[in-house]
């Protein structure tokens, strides 16, 4: 009935981020997110101490959510919650939550593919912000996955290309660590590549069959690089942080972009989605945008708080599930490794 309301809350727990939202319609009413800091001393997530911080505030994030959307309880048509992929102990955390949650006001639960949700994060009712159409290709790029995915209909997705071993995340963040960059040093790079010159150092390309990507020997090739370098001059680094930034970030981009040009040849189909955390980059939206206007693509760039992990983006998708009636039942585990 289009009259109807339905109200999702939706939960997101598969990293280091407690996130609740409630979405009326497809239509977001409020997207709460608790960063957890405890991190950042250790250089990178600790799964124990993430799933510790996600105990602690899930019930805020959740109470939060509800009374910023101006919903009760007793309001809400279904639980929406990330299944996976991700860490099994912070998955754990919100898939606990979400059940009895469910079981206690007698609603459905519909759990979400979390790499789903990044793409599906596009059909957000959103003033100004167009929504692809089917068939469409989407990119998803974090600190886990990067993937090429041909998407025909809300939950009919094919990976047409995957990373073969790092993703393209870890790759920012680990160059960043390589040149003494606090963590997450993906964002650092970006900042600093902006007033460098992307071309001032050389990095290879890894040659990889098909649509996959691999970014270990990328990582290597920085890290031989700066080791020969700092040998020759310890200020190496301080004396070209952005040239080496821009260098990088070049690589990476051209490394993404090679793959995508080569999808929309293969599949005859121009518009593109990106998603993830590492699609908030500001020289990979700049690429799309040349693209857009050099080969004629359809580009679909979704705004900065839809990138990282967040609740909105599971509840669009548990909408389209609750509207399918594709409901899970109590006996439904979380997966750390979860494919569509």
């Amino acid at each position: 009935m289009p009259d109807q309301k339905i109200n999702i809350l939706a939960i997101e727990s598969s990293c280091d981020d407690t996130a609740a939202a409630v979405l009326c319609n497809g239509k977001i009413l409020s997207n709460i997110v608790a960063t957890q800091e405890v991190h950042k001393q250790y250089g990178g997530v600790v799964p124990e101490l993430a799933s510790r911080a996600h105990q602690q505030n899930i019930v805020p994030v959740i109470h939060q959510a509800l009374a910023k959307a101006n919903i009760d309880k007793k309001d809400v048509s279904a639980i929406a919650f990330t299944r996976g992929p991700g860490l099994m102990g912070s998955l754990l955390v919100g898939t606990s939550f979400a059940k009895s949650l469910s079981m206690g006001l007698n609603i459905p639960l519909i759990e979400v593919n979390h790499m789903q949700a990044h793409i599906l994060a596009h059909f957000i009712e959103e003033d100004g912000y167009d929504k692809p159409q089917f068939p469409f290709l989407a990119m998803t790029i974090s600190g886990g996955h990067t993937q090429i995915v041909k998407v025909t209909d809300y939950f009919e997705m094919e990976v047409i290309g995957e990373t073969t071993d790092d993703a393209v995340g870890e790759a920012f963040d680990k160059s960043a660590k390589i040149l003494g960059l606090p963590y997450p040093g993906g964002p650092l790079i970006d900042k600093y590549a902006r007033e460098g010159n992307p071309k001032a150092f050389k990095f290879p390309k890894p040659k990889v069959d098909g649509l996959n990507f691999s970014f270990s020997g990328f990582k290597t090739a920085v890290l031989y690089f700066v080791q020969k370098e700092t040998k020759n001059d310890p200020e190496f680094i301080e004396k070209n942080l952005k040239d080496i930034c821009s260098s990088i970030q070049y690589t990476i981009i051209g490394i993404l972009m090679d793959k995508i040009k080569k999808a929309v040849k293969e599949t005859g189909i121009n518009q593109v989605a990106i998603g993830g955390g590492v699609s908030a980059n500001s020289g990979i939206r700049q690429a799309l945008q040349e693209a857009q206007k050099k080969w004629g693509w359809k580009c679909y760039i979704p705004k900065f708080e839809y990138t990282t992990d967040n609740a909105a983006m599971i509840g669009i998708a548990g909408y389209h599930k609750y509207q399918e009636q594709d409901f899970a039942d109590y006996s439904i585990t979380a997966q750390s490794r979860y494919k569509f």
